[in-house]
């Protein structure tokens, strides 16, 4: 296979992987929650999205 094609698909397909593992992770995180609680639960989704992005 081609490695720019094969760089391409990388970059396609890691950042869609983290975007569909971050919504996964908030609908169950989210699912029994109170509604007082989702603010937290969703700040601390963000803290390891970012995590997993390597921004932090």
């Amino acid at each position: 296979m081609d490695p720019l094609l094969v760089a391409a698909l990388c970059g396609l397909v890691i950042p869609l992987t983290v975007a569909v593992t971050a919504v996964l992770i908030a609908r169950y995180a989210l699912d029994g929650t109170d509604s007082k609680d989702r603010a937290r639960v969703l700040t601390a989704l963000a803290e390891v999205v970012r995590a997993l992005r390597g921004k932090r």
